[in-house]
Formats: C-alpha cells, sequence, structure tokens
C-alpha cells in the first residue's frame, strides 16, 4: 500500500513515538505486545473476511466503489495483510494521520510480522502445491495454523512432542489457514489448529482446537 511520496523513515519514526515498533540499542525493530493485541483484533475481524467484503473495506479506506477497489487491489498488489496493519496503525495512533502516510506504515509494519504463520522449519503448502504433496504421499498429516491464534501457539510450544509421536512413515506438512483458501475450502477446514489425515489423496479425519502430543498420536493412529 506504499507509495514513492511518503519517507518511510517519517512513517517509521511515527510508529515508533505511538510505541506501536520498537527499537533496540541494536537497531532491531519489532512490533510492540500493545500494538500486537490491536493487530489480534483487525485481524479477527479482516484475516477471513470474503472477497466481497475486503474490495468493501479497501473501498472505505479510498473511497471507492467495490469494482473500482478490486482494480485498486489488484493494480497495487493489496493484500488483506496490509488492510489489518492499515487500520490497525489507524485505530493505534491518538493523532490525524494522513491516508499516505498510513499506507507507509502499513507496509513497515507487514515486514516487520512474520510472513505465515506455519512453524519454522515444518515443509508448507500453498494451494498451488497441495495437490501434488497429497498425490506423491499415500499417507500425509497436514496441520493448518492461524496467526494471532492462543490455541496455535500453545501447540506450537509442543510442536517438536507433537512430530516425534507421528508414525516415521507418515508424510508431515503445514499450511497456513488463513492464505490457503483453496485448501480450506475443498477439505472444509474453518478452525485453527487443525490436523488432518490424508491418505491416497483423500481426507480421512480431521480433528480441529488445541491437541496436546498423546491427544495427536491417538487421533493419527485412529485414522491411519
Amino acid at each position: 500500500m506504499a507509495t514513492a511520496h511518503t519517507d518511510p523513515e517519517t512513517a517509521l519514526d511515527t510508529l515508533i513515538e505511538a510505541g506501536a515498533v520498537d527499537e533496540s540499542d541494536s537497531g532491531e525493530l519489532t512490533v510492540t505486545d500493545e500494538f500486537q493485541k490491536v493487530l489480534a483484533l483487525y485481524h479477527d475481524i479482516y484475516g477471513a473476511v470474503s472477497n466481497d467484503e475486503f474490495y468493501s473495506t479497501v473501498g472505505d479506506i479510498f473511497n471507492l466503489s467495490p469494482d473500482e477497489a478490486e482494480v485498486e487491489v489488484d493494480k497495487r498488489g493489496i493484500s488483506r495483510e496490509d488492510v489489518i496493519a492499515y487500520l490497525a496503525a489507524k485505530s493505534f495512533l491518538d493523532i490525524p494521520v494522513e491516508q499516505e502516510l498510513l499506507s507507509v506504515m502499513a507496509s513497515i509494519i507487514v515486514e516487520l510480522e512474520p510472513s505465515s504463520s506455519v512453524p519454522e522449519g515444518m515443509f508448507e503448502l500453498t494451494d498451488s502445491t497441495y495437490e501434488s504433496f497429497l498425490d506423491v504421499n499415500d499417507e500425509a498429516v497436514v496441520t493448518v495454523w492461524k496467526r494471532f491464534c492462543e490455541p496455535c501457539d500453545a501447540m506450537k510450544a509442543e510442536l517438536d512432542e507433537i512430530l516425534d509421536r507421528l508414525p516415521s512413515d507418515v508424510a508431515v506438512a503445514a499450511v497456513d489457514g488463513e492464505a490457503q483458501d483453496d485448501f480450506c475450502q475443498a477439505f472444509d477446514i474453518t478452525a485453527a489448529p487443525t490436523v488432518a489425515c490424508f491418505r491416497d489423496g483423500s481426507l480421512v479425519e480431521q480433528e480441529s482446537g488445541q491437541m496436546t502430543p498423546d491427544e495427536v498420536e491417538e487421533f493419527v493412529a485412529r485414522s491411519f
């Protein structure tokens, strides 16, 4: 959403002064816990809206019709994360800020935030790769995650043990549930975290909600 007409340093300084971004002594930039809460709120509201609702929201921001907003989204590459960051920054700041500056702030925030909810080190599937993954693996376990999801975070804290409990001959992968709509729609996955078991490319069973390593082990054993 950023444009070339606004100084990114001004946008960053404004975010730091407002307490949305913290800069360490070494120069490392991070989103503050306080601003994370605001991001989480807007993520819950706008993270899973339909395309029509998304275009309507972009239209409200730029004073465009939904059709014009759709064109603007494609032209400028505006993502849902951009819109969430824009609205969260606008809400968090207690001073009037021009739209152009807010757009640059949103771009900075998106760069500072993790690009995917999939835990580091896991093989990540996308809408364009999941079918081939399931085709070449007779049995597979796919986990689905979301950002700003406390049950997901709780399971991630035990992820190493969970993975150790899975059969060695079963392929394992993960999906960002908010970014891969086709995968979630294909298997009617509407919540995270979700553990889904597949055999010969078909869904055998899925279980949503926080699960302990013991529960995951029992669920996978039952499914296969």
